[in-house]
């Protein structure tokens, strides 16, 4: 009996060799990577409609999306016709995706473009499709293409993951 009882605690004891590695993980390195963790799988969660709207405007025709088209799409200003006045995209939104934008008729707050800060975004394709079909109506005064809807996502994906 105490011979089995040995084993079974010998079982659970850690080997002195490994004494070194357990000591340098401490709780503060669990904690940070855990965190690390858990926003990194949030991020990626709010962000789930980017990729299958992707794939379906390279089915609807679309070359590979850029970047730089994207921002291009985003700061350009355009006339607009009833207004007479310059619109673009970063009128409202900005040029800071982690920042509330606001609307610059309603002066309404708009959520930060950032999945980071408002894990929200882009979590629904159908919202994202309406969102699309209200902005660029409002911008560019007609839809806007799908290779013009993969730029933009594509460049509003680089500018909230490289920093």
């Amino acid at each position: 009996m105490a011979a089995t009882k040995m084993r079974q605690q010998a079982a659970f004891k850690i080997k002195p060799s490994l004494y070194p590695v357990f000591n340098m993980v401490n709780n503060r390195h669990i904690s940070l990577i855990l965190l690390s963790a858990l926003l990194y799988s949030q991020a990626g969660a709010a962000s789930d409609a980017i990729e299958p709207l992707k794939a379906r405007y390279q089915k609807l025709g679309a070359l590979p999306f850029d970047v730089d088209r994207g921002r291009q799409l985003w700061n350009r200003k355009v006339l607009h016709n009833r207004s007479g006045k310059m619109r673009s995209c970063s009128n409202c939104h900005g040029t800071t995706f982690t920042k509330p934008g606001r609307h610059i008729r309603t002066r309404k707050v708009i959520k930060p473009l950032s999945v980071a800060i408002e894990p929200s975004r882009f979590n629904s394709m159908k919202k994202v499709e309406k969102w699309f079909k209200r902005n660029c109506k409002w911008t560019f005064s007609r839809p806007c293409s799908p290779q013009e809807k993969g730029d933009i996502l594509t460049f509003i994906q680089f500018e909230t993951w490289r920093k």
